[in-house]
């Protein structure tokens, strides 16, 4: 009998499995064409072949940013919520459930961070690990978790260092760079928890470093391991008193105002200009061209993507202007007009120190600035805390 050509490596990586399986080992379906192997056929032979484990891990969170490690009832190691994948689920599916039997817990499992590729172990198969963000929790439902029936012994919720000093050599790694993937905004590729070259999250930036320097990285790889920038633009009007006009949006933290603006849609190829238009006309009704750019705010916290703002100058809004605002529903709760003496406790530090600075370029004609986190980028820095 000639080897299936499944077998054995395939120079038409194209193919489709169907188009690899001989019809003379499986016969065909009486009213089939000539050669066709049936679908039961197919199932069989798909069914029959080695094929990894597949499970699905849970990075459960609670509201201050701890992890959920569980003590297995039967083995010393800690662990991390999950199981296996067990007859037609999907991973999503699996990790529901074994969230619910383990913890009692029913939530929706959020978005996939990482997956890991693990190489055979003792059961002498490879796994596959889909690794899902579950939660933030609330305290009350933090609090409310239970060992239902016994698969763990103990849930302890702790910070991220502690959770690595724990978990396991398998383990820890893959937490590590699923929470990278979270505050990232991206996905983690990862073989024995070890971040690929070209995966978009996790990959030490010394590594990467190294890869691109010694050529190692082609395009796309290149491309998915770059840092990122989250874009936005924002308009800074005021009224004829010279005061701030500001929103209040209905999602974040109650009571904290910003300027009308957005993100940038740039992967639709929209501009900074253009989206500070659109938003001011979706956001407040008014359909009107940004003035000149006042400033380029630049903000990074360490393990998240830098953060760009272009702030353009909206202009002075009349009484009538002011009337025809019409804000966009769901989207915002309230409207006002401050003086910047009263930006303090209503806009963060970063932002205030941003409207402040751009409003001395409007006044002065200067600019557009260059500014890190609202101060002039030659401006020395400040230490932690002042605002």
């Amino acid at each position: 009998m000639p080897d299936r050509p499944s077998d054995r490596p395939s120079d038409r990586p194209s193919e489709r499995p169907s188009d690899r399986l001989p019809a003379p080992q499986y016969g065909r379906q009486p009213d089939g064409p000539s050669g066709a192997p049936s679908p039961d056929e197919v199932r069989l032979y798909y069914a029959a072949r080695p094929s990894p484990l597949v499970a699905a891990t849970a990075i459960v969170l609670d509201s201050a940013g701890r992890v959920l490690v569980l003590a297995p009832a039967h083995r010393a190691e800690a662990e991390l919520p999950g199981g296996t994948v067990e007859d037609t689920e999907t991973p999503e599916e699996a990790l529901t459930r074994q969230l619910e039997t383990e913890l009692g817990l029913s939530v929706p499992v959020g978005r996939l961070l990482a997956v890991d590729a693990r190489r055979p172990g003792s059961l002498g198969r490879s796994l596959i690990a889909h690794v899902h963000l579950v939660g933030p929790l609330s305290p009350k439902r933090a609090g409310a978790l239970s060992l239902p029936h016994g698969e763990s012994s103990a849930a302890r919720w702790l910070t991220p260092e502690e959770a690595y000093a724990v978990l396991p050599a398998r383990l820890a790694p893959r937490l590590r760079a699923a929470l990278a993937a979270l505050y990232a905004g991206s996905l983690a590729h990862l073989v024995d928890g070890v971040p690929q070259p070209g995966s978009p999250a996790g990959l030490d930036p010394e590594r990467r470093t190294a890869l691109e320097h010694e050529g190692s990285f082609d395009a796309a790889s290149h491309r998915a391991s770059r840092p990122k920038a989250i874009t936005a633009a924002s308009v800074l009007f005021t009224d004829s008193a010279g005061r701030i006009l500001l929103v209040e949006p209905a999602y974040g933290k109650s009571g904290r105002w910003n300027l009308p603006g957005g993100g940038i849609d740039s992967d639709l190829g929209e501009t900074p200009r253009a989206a500070a238009r659109r938003e001011v006309r979706e956001e407040l009704g008014l359909d009107l061209a940004p003035g000149r750019l006042l400033g380029v705010n630049w903000a990074h916290k360490p393990g998240y993507p830098a953060r760009i703002r272009f702030l353009y100058d909206g202009g002075v809004l009349d009484a009538a202007a002011l009337a025809r605002i019409r804000l966009a529903p769901f989207e915002l709760l309230r409207w006002r007009t401050v003086p910047a003496g009263e930006l303090r406790g209503l806009v963060k530090p970063s932002l205030r120190r941003q409207i402040e600075a751009c409003l001395r370029a409007r006044g002065a004609g200067t600019g557009p600035l260059e500014l890190h986190a609202g101060r002039p980028a030659d401006a020395p820095r400040k230490k932690k805390g002042k605002r």
